[in-house]
């Protein structure tokens, strides 16, 4: 057997398990949990843009439920951002000539208490206009966009295992709120993945389509804005399919 050979097989193994995991799991929250993984330590860059993607995936959240007229649950996807994330990245903004946007996020909270859509929409636009040029400015420090981008995208959807295991207990949904960032995660781990489908693809095309395949999966648990009563997967199934993934993209060269 060639190394190829081998790698495709291996591929193969991790995609059918995952597939195997969700499809077989009973549902409710698994009576264990699998054991922990040692994560490497994440670069500066890593780490930055990891947490730029959680912004994200709130934002894109709130976007969602904003649309449906749900300001009570979007209002956490709004305050989280700026209340747990934007002082850890506070410090780094000048170095990816990304411009401070405290007061644009304080403005998105703002509009969705008032429940104004003009006024959400005008925030979230000046949100976005930095987070573009942070983006920018990741690129400029990155040789391998591709590469980078999976590595950020493995070290995102880690969290969406943890926000699971907080929403699902005992067979329920019973915060809804984890389950929701949970869902913002794996939809825009989804987004950057395929932002750099054709590079990925050419690349490994057996790597890609098993990302796709468990992203599809991924997303499929997630189905539904709101919570729904009963998860669609276990908490332990979910996260072996996120940790299979995760070692796809980290994978790809």
């Amino acid at each position: 057997m060639n190394a190829a050979s081998g790698f495709r097989l291996a591929l193969i193994a991790l995609a059918l398990a995952a597939s195997g995991a969700l499809a077989q799991a009973p549902q409710g929250d698994a009576t264990t949990s699998p054991p922990p993984l040692v994560e490497r330590a994440l670069s500066p860059d890593v780490a930055f843009a990891r947490n730029l993607a959680i912004i994200r995936a709130d934002l894109l959240m709130a976007d969602a439920l904003v649309k449906e007229r749900d300001w009570f649950d979007a209002r956490p996807h709004v305050n989280f951002p700026r209340e747990e994330i934007y002082g850890a990245i506070r410090g780094d903004l000048k170095t990816y000539k990304t411009p401070q946007f405290d007061g644009a996020l304080r403005d998105l909270a703002h509009a969705v208490a008032a429940r104004s859509v003009k006024l959400y929409d005008r925030a979230s636009q000046k949100v976005h206009a930095a987070l573009i040029a942070a983006d920018f400015g990741l690129q400029a420090r990155q040789k391998d966009w591709a590469r980078f981008t999976l590595d950020v995208a493995a070290a995102a959807l880690a969290d969406a295992a943890d926000e699971y295991d907080d929403a699902v207990a005992n067979g329920r949904i019973v915060r809804a709120v984890g389950y929701q960032s949970a869902r913002g995660i794996v939809f825009e781990t989804d987004r950057m993945v395929e932002s750099v489908a054709k590079d990925v693809g050419a690349r490994n095309p057996d790597a890609w389509q098993a990302i796709r395949g468990n992203l599809m999966r991924l997303k499929d648990v997630f189905a539904s804005i709101a919570a729904p009563k009963e998860p669609r997967a276990d908490s332990a199934s979910v996260r072996a399919l996120v940790t299979q993934t995760a070692a796809l993209m980290r994978g790809v060269r």
